[in-house]
């Protein structure tokens, strides 16, 4: 996997997944952790492909997403910058959050478990012992 930092994002891509894809979600991820601070301008499409060594198209079409998202604007002759809007970067973090929880549930119900189980391994880490017991196993 191939890591690049370019401004205030690290950029690990997987030639194997659409990198448009991965370009997005990264720079949604770095939005939502507050690693670009809000109204900051980012690489121009250009500057990012050339980093990235990815084809501009590839880049103008994650942008393009970003913007429909509301997390990007470009402002004509000065560039691309993160919203400046708090709202609308706690709506990506609340959205991201959903969908992490959402994929882990699926994956832990198709390994039998259930949500008792997370329960049990929550408390068991608040209490400081770091490990997962597996005594019961796929409780649901």
């Amino acid at each position: 996997m191939k890591e690049i930092r370019v401004g205030e994002i690290d950029f690990q891509l997987d030639l194997s997944q659409p990198l448009y894809e991965q370009v997005i979600d990264q720079v949604r991820s770095a939005i939502a952790r507050g690693r670009i601070p809000l109204g900051e301008k980012i690489p121009s499409v250009r500057e990012l492909a050339q980093a990235l060594q990815i084809n501009p198209n590839t880049v103008m079409r994650a942008y393009q997403e970003l913007d429909r998202d509301g997390l990007i604007e470009a402002r004509r002759g000065q560039g691309t910058f993160i919203t400046t809007s708090k709202e609308r970067v706690e709506m990506v973090r609340v959205s991201l959050t959903s969908q992490l929880v959402t994929d882990f549930i699926e994956k832990l119900e198709s390994l039998g478990y259930g949500w008792k189980d997370v329960e049990k391994w929550m408390s068991e880490r608040d209490k400081g012992t770091g490990t997962l017991s597996s005594e019961e196993g796929g409780t649901k």
